[in-house]
């Protein structure tokens, strides 16, 4: 997949089979429109074109709402649509000036002038432009002029999986994995950079990773244990994941530690990728260590059981 920061440096295609829009989580709902994408490239020898906006829209034209965090990265959201088999990411800065761009504009300088799309495939309530002014009915009927044909992805063939990043949102921030993972079509997963801890959980017997993630508005789950895997590299390891501000060691600051199972080695300053597969319990203050001790003793033994079942 080819990604392209901004598009000077995109050329033309033939026959661009195109979609837009903020796909963050890539889910399943987002999956329907990119399968249409390709289906549609195949059978008229074109290729798929994704046009994203980043930084996401909200978080320019609403600065001061920092409630927002997302589902991906950038760079993650990348590597999901790459798996889904699309050719060309444009990645489109997203400014307050370009968000006055009319949807006219939007579709004759970009759309047609630099993309040359010959089909935009849109799910059913996809709107663009300033204002979202944009909307199917006014492509269908300018679609002859514009020279490219526009198809909608019917509201029955997404409602009926009841998927929404908002949604995913939420039941992540309730712990709900069950309800991210089926909606997101794959286990929920985030990135950071292992940097130095207290040291507690070596003293305990379950050392840790602790995990920085160096953005804002990366959505962190709600507090508790996990049961993950993570990946290092090319390597996967089994563990349990800690989030929140450690109570028993009155803790101030929200961590997140993972406790690998079977590798014992040094991983500061390595990149890791956690997913979440399964939520164990939430986070609890326990009167000493030796308590929380036996408590992990018993999370571990969860965690294997959770990721044996899936």
């Amino acid at each position: 997949m080819k990604i392209y920061h901004g598009i000077d440096d995109f050329t033309r295609l033939d026959y661009a089979v195109v979609t837009s829009g903020t796909f963050d989580g890539v889910h399943v709902g987002h999956q329907k429109i990119l399968n249409r994408l390709r289906e549609v490239a195949l059978k008229h020898g074109g290729e798929t074109v994704v046009i994203t906006f980043w930084p996401h829209p909200r978080l320019v034209l609403q600065p001061e709402d920092r409630s927002l965090k997302l589902l991906n990265t950038f760079e993650e959201k990348a590597a999901l649509l790459k798996e889904q088999g699309i050719q060309h990411l444009v990645r489109i800065p997203f400014t307050k000036e370009f968000s006055q761009l009319t949807s006219e504009e939007f579709i004759q300088k970009i759309l047609v002038q630099t993309i040359g799309t010959k089909k935009l495939v849109i799910g059913y309530d996809h709107r663009f432009g300033h204002n979202r002014e944009g909307s199917f009915e006014q492509l269908k009927l300018n679609a002859p002029r514009y020279g490219f044909d526009v198809e909608e992805i019917p509201r029955q063939d997404v409602d009926h999986v009841a998927v929404s990043s908002s949604k995913i949102r939420k039941a992540l921030e309730e712990g709900d994995l069950d309800t991210a993972s089926h909606l997101l079509g794959q286990p929920y997963s985030l990135t950071g950079r292992v940097v130095v801890g207290d040291r507690i959980g070596r003293q305990l017997g379950y050392p840790t990773a602790n995990i920085d993630v160096d953005t804002h508005y990366k959505l962190i789950p709600a507090d508790g244990i996990y049961a993950v895997t993570v990946q290092h590299g090319r390597a996967f390891y089994k563990g349990m994941l800690y989030i929140g501000n450690r109570p028993t060691v009155n803790g101030t600051k929200r961590a997140i530690e993972v406790n690998l199972f079977d590798f014992d080695g040094d991983l500061y300053g390595e990149s890791l990728t956690l997913r979440f597969h399964a939520f164990i319990r939430g986070d609890e203050k326990f009167p000493d260590l030796d308590t929380l001790k036996h408590k992990l003793a018993q999370d571990k033994i969860d965690a294997l059981r959770l990721l044996q079942e899936q």
